[in-house]
């Protein structure tokens, strides 16, 4: 008699899965509504490749150093894997697993024809000399070129990576490869085959979905409080957006500290401030408040864009909100989802919230492959019809089944990750 398979892997500790132990609590919600597809769950929960690599580089005082790098393919029977590369002194192998997992369900939610990867260095680049941070990219690049590729899998800009780390990655894999290859990852300048409207896509993702929320509940932009965690390309660009609207955005936190304000902060000023100092410490135009007071600003929307798991059962029950707009990867635990569930707080889930990304990074790779570009104004237009789409679809299945929208949205992308598995087959 054959044993059941484990959903734990072999190279994680059962007793502290971190935040792949989050994800696997998510999908063990979904089970019940999966009906036949239910018997491909264990698919879901088993990345289909993982590959570890040590990054050594020589440092600007002729030492070596080395660094761990990672990428991993969760799933990729809709289409390749796409995910992106963030560069953390916390990296761990569970974050990015749960990540690359996290993007199998964004594209399938949003239905972009992606499987779901990501990638990490643990490294802290801000300790790097810009000839350290393009060496570590370098050597990264090609320690997973045996992995990646425009048809394969597909890197893209995530937490302290960006339009230059991109151009690198790009051009690494060309010469490996003999040829220059744009579509090898997105988020790329827009000289080498980026695209317009690709810096801002996500935090206007993430306005969007959050626009659509309010309309539906019944709640004015016109006037609305908001609050952000995070204030980079996302947080920043969606602060000003609902500003732009006529919200007040009255309360920011970053790594740097926390702002308020009643009668609104000037996104716009800040995001220079920001762009200038590194982060909202010391902007003249708000008043400082403890950290762990911003969790209990009053407000109609929040935001958190920042890393993962900052909203737990420790300050879910301080949270005084309507609308919670998920604009990072997994900043919500699965026990402060029931409690911000119990309190009435309407959460939009970062599958769906910040699908602006790598929605446009799937235009990106259209238009790298058709060598044909679009309007910066086509590429808001078609991001914003295809968010709408995504929300709406969530939203009915949320209605209908009486679920939470992260569930809603697991059922919806878990369904059509497991209908394209049980469509394909197994071979050999």
């Amino acid at each position: 008699m054959s044993s059941q398979p484990q959903s734990v892997p072999s190279y994680l500790h059962a007793d502290d899965l971190g935040p792949w132990g989050n994800y696997l609590r998510q999908v063990d919600r979904v089970a019940p509504y999966l009906g036949s597809l239910s018997r491909w769950l264990e698919t879901l929960k088993r990345p289909k490749r993982i590959l570890i690599v040590d990054v050594p580089i020589e440092l600007d005082n002729g030492t070596v150093a080395h660094f761990e790098g990672y990428r991993v393919q969760h799933n990729v029977s809709r289409g390749p894997g796409k995910g992106g590369v963030r560069y953390h002194q916390d990296v761990t192998l569970s974050e990015v697993m749960a990540l690359s997992a996290w993007m199998s369900v964004k594209n399938a939610a949003v239905n972009v024809p992606y499987g779901g990867a990501k990638g990490g260095i643990r490294v802290d680049p801000r300790a790097l000399s810009r000839g350290e941070l393009e060496r570590v990219t370098r050597r990264y690049t090609s320690e997973i070129g045996i992995i990646i590729g425009p048809n394969t899998d597909i890197p893209a800009p995530d937490v302290n990576t960006n339009e230059q780390i991109m151009a690198w990655m790009m051009d690494t894999y060309s010469m490996n490869q003999g040829q220059t290859a744009t579509g090898v990852v997105t988020g790329k300048p827009i000289t080498l085959g980026g695209s317009l409207g690709r810096r801002e896509a996500t935090g206007r993702g993430v306005f969007v979905v959050g626009c659509e929320a309010a309309r539906r509940t019944g709640l004015s932009i016109e006037g609305a409080r908001v609050a952000v965690q995070g204030f980079g390309n996302v947080g920043g660009i969606a602060a000003r957006l609902f500003q732009e609207a006529g919200a007040k955005v009255v309360a920011v936190q970053d790594h740097t500290g926390s702002l308020y304000k009643s009668g609104g902060i000037n996104a716009g000023a800040l995001l220079e401030h920001v762009a200038k100092t590194g982060g909202v410490a010391g902007f003249a135009g708000a008043e400082v408040m403890a950290n762990d007071e911003f969790w209990s600003v009053e407000t109609d929307i929040l935001v958190p864009a920042a890393l993962e798991n900052q909203i737990t059962e420790k300050n879910a029950g301080k949270i005084r909100t309507k609308i919670i707009v998920e604009g990072a990867n997994g900043p919500t635990t699965t026990a402060a989802d029931d409690i911000l569930h119990d309190k009435g707080i309407l959460v939009i889930p970062d599958v769906v919230a910040n699908a602006g990304g790598v929605t446009v990074s799937y235009f990106e790779w259209v238009q790298d492959f058709s060598s044909f570009f679009w309007t910066e104004n086509e590429i808001n237009e078609r991001l914003e019809r295809v968010m709408r789409e995504a929300f709406t679809a969530v939203w009915q299945v949320s209605s209908e089944q009486k679920v939470s929208m992260r569930t809603a949205a697991f059922i919806v992308a878990c369904k059509r990750i497991l209908m394209a598995r049980e469509m394909r087959g197994l071979y050999p």
